[in-house]
């Protein structure tokens, strides 16, 4: 899952567990740890580039417990929020690469490259990808007394007053923001982009009917628009979410060519010895196959990412880095 590109101040929380509590704690099972220890059997610290309690956040306390019982080792979360993510990733890219210290980030990571030309770091060598933990699709919604009852509706708005029909986002070059932009490109029309200071002030007008559109995240939406409050109008994932079933996907709804998925990577410093990748990539597999963790993350309306291998992964990443250099170049988005 993603963030909103703006936060204000760092936070820093810490989440331990180890191969001895997972042992004391009831129902857990008993931990199965590497052959070898990694990084001498030291704590191993999982950067989290957004703050406490957003989506990046809450997949990092899903997955940590099983990690850590996987690897028989105490996982650490630490947050460092700040910079849509460059913070955390800047830490991990300068930290020693035994296995030690990761990153979990969010989809802004494969965008940041074409935002910010002047990174400080270099995002296609700094890093070794090690999994995509899971996708999660967002919702085009609108306030439930605006005139659109389907994305044809929106479409037909759209296409009669270029230029004036509104979405909200969280901010310039926040997901919601590229996900318009992608709209726009696919559909072939113009909107008019409202950047707020955050998701929830974007959703919250949106409710009272200050701008119409937005591209809400499924979780955070789902109990407005179970209540009526928000009208959804299509998923923008290539297959229906199992949170709104009769909700269709933007491609069924018209939009050819539309697909876009928040998720969450972890990586490791670049040049981490084979088999501690080896034993991370392991392990991170483990802790997805759990029933416990597919259950949170289906709760939130995601699944977990269909091919755990490193490779899959580090092919995601670039593709979604093409596939956002293009989109920021063509609608040229910018975060001044």
């Amino acid at each position: 899952m993603t963030e909103s590109t703006s936060f204000a101040g760092m936070q820093r929380r810490h989440f331990c567990l180890g191969a001895a509590a997972t042992l004391a704690a009831p129902g857990l099972r008993a931990a199965q740890p590497a052959a070898q220890p990694i990084a001498g059997g030291r704590t191993i610290t999982l950067v989290v580039s957004y703050p406490a309690g957003g989506g990046a956040d809450l997949m990092a306390r899903i997955v940590a417990p099983r990690l850590a019982e996987a690897l028989g080792q105490t996982v650490v979360v630490d947050n460092k929020p700040g910079a849509s993510g460059q913070l955390a990733a800047s830490q991990v890219a300068r930290a020693t690469p035994d296995g030690s210290t990761l990153l979990l980030d969010a989809s802004s990571f494969a965008v940041n490259p074409s935002l910010y030309p002047r990174l400080p770091y270099d995002s296609a060598k700094a890093f070794t990808p090690l999994a995509v933990l899971a996708t999660f699709p967002n919702v085009l919604v609108c306030t439930s007394s605006f005139e659109a009852q389907s994305v044809r509706d929106v479409l037909r708005l759209a296409r009669a007053k270029p230029g004036e029909l509104a979405y909200a986002s969280s901010g310039n070059g926040s997901a919601q923001h590229l996900a318009g932009a992608l709209f726009e490109a696919r559909a072939g029309v113009q909107l008019a982009h409202v950047p707020y200071r955050g998701g929830g002030p974007a959703l919250n007008d949106v409710m009272g009917g200050q701008v119409p559109l937005f591209f809400a995240n499924v979780a955070s939406s789902l109990g407005h628009i179970q209540a009526g409050k928000l009208r959804a109008l299509a998923v923008t994932s290539r297959v229906r979410a199992r949170s709104l079933p009769d909700v269709p996907t933007m491609e069924q709804a018209g939009v050819a060519g539309y697909e876009v998925l928040e998720w969450n990577p972890v990586l490791a410093p670049a040049g981490l010895p084979e088999p501690t990748r080896l034993a991370l990539v392991a392990g991170i597999r483990r802790a997805l196959a759990d029933p416990e963790v597919l259950g949170r993350v289906r709760q939130l309306g995601g699944d977990v990412f269909a091919d755990a291998t490193q490779a899959s992964a580090g092919r995601f990443i670039r593709e979604q880095q093409v596939l956002w250099a293009q989109v920021v170049r063509e609608r040229k988005i910018s975060v001044g």
